[in-house]
C-alpha cells in the first residue's frame, strides 16, 4: 500500500532531506585522491549527529555504517575501508538520515581527480537519468513514464540499467511502496498521485546491468567488473510537479 502524505509530513520528511544534502555538499571539495572512505563515513555521521539526526543505515538489517561507499564496478551497498581513493576513480556516496521519526536518502556519484572519457560520461548520462525521471513524476502520469525516460536514455548511450536494486517510497520506513526497477514502458505502472514520496535513483553501468554480490552479503558488483554509477534524490509529488526534498 502505498502511503500519502500530508503537506505537514512532506515538510518534516525534507528537514531530513536537507541533512542528507548538507552531507554530500560538505564532501564534494573533500573528495581527491588520498581521501579514505572511512574518512567520508566519519564526516557524514558527524554532520547526521550534529543536527540531531541518526544515521538510519548503521545496523539496518545488520548493515554496519552510516554510508554506503561504491567505488568503480562497485554499484551499492560498498562498505566504506581505509584504502585511499585513486586518481581516475569514480565513487558513490549514499546515506539515509533519521530526524524525528522521518527519513531522508540521496546518493551521489563525484568524480576522484581526472578520470576517464567513459566514466565522465557515464557519469554524466546517470544524471541525466536522474532528471528525466524526476521531470516524469508528475502528479496523473505512471511509473512507467519515469521509468521508460530512464531506460531510453541510458540504453541510447550504450549502458546498462541496473533491475536487481530497487528505487523505493520513503516516510518513517525505508523500502514503503512503490518498490520499483528503473525500467519500464510509457503509461504503464502505478499512476502517481499528489502526496505519494519516494526515491528516484538510476543505477546505470558501463556494460551489464547483471550484478554479483561479495561474501560480506551487501556489496554489489557489475557481473563485466566494468564501471558503475548512481545518483538518487528523494522526491515528493505535489499538485505542482515533483520537488525535490533532497535539493543540494
Amino acid at each position: 500500500m502505498v502511503i500519502l502524505k500530508s503537506k505537514h509530513e512532506i515538510e518534516a520528511i525534507r528537514k531530513a532531506c536537507q541533512v542528507v544534502a548538507e552531507c554530500h555538499c560538505k564532501i564534494a571539495p573533500l573528495i581527491k585522491p588520498g581521501i579514505t572512505t572511512n574518512e567520508i563515513e566519519r564526516i557524514f555521521e558527524d554532520i547526521i549527529l550534529k543536527h540531531g539526526a541518526k544515521p538510519y543505515t548503521k545496523g539496518y538489517k545488520g548493515y554496519p555504517y552510516a554510508t554506503c561507499a561504491s567505488v568503480n564496478d562497485v554499484i551499492a551497498h560498498g562498505f566504506p575501508s581505509d584504502k585511499p581513493l585513486e586518481e581516475g576513480d569514480i565513487v558513490t556516496i549514499d546515506t539515509v538520515a533519521e530526524l524525528d521519526g522521518w527519513l531522508g536518502d540521496s546518493a551521489w556519484s563525484y568524480a576522484v581527480g581526472k578520470i576517464s572519457p567513459t566514466a565522465e560520461k557515464l557519469m554524466r548520462v546517470t544524471k541525466d537519468c536522474l532528471d528525466l525521471g524526476i521531470a516524469q513524476a508528475q502528479p496523473g502520469n505512471r511509473l512507467g513514464d519515469v521509468t521508460s525516460a530512464i531506460q531510453r536514455h541510458a540504453e541510447s548511450n550504450g549502458f546498462g540499467v541496473v533491475r536487481d536494486l530497487l528505487a523505493h517510497g520513503i516516510g518513517r520506513d525505508l523500502h514503503e511502496e512503490p518498490n520499483y526497477m528503473h525500467v519500464g514502458k510509457p503509461g504503464k505502472g502505478l499512476r502517481i498521485k499528489e502526496g505519494m514520496v519516494f526515491t528516484i535513483e538510476p543505477m546505470i553501468t558501463e556494460g551489464t546491468y547483471y550484478l554479483t554480490i561479495d561474501p560480506d552479503g551487501w556489496t554489489a558488483r557489475t557481473l563485466d567488473r566494468k564501471l558503475a554509477a548512481q545518483y538518487e534524490h528523494t522526491i515528493a509529488i505535489t499538485a505542482e510537479g515533483p520537488q525535490i526534498l533532497t535539493a543540494q
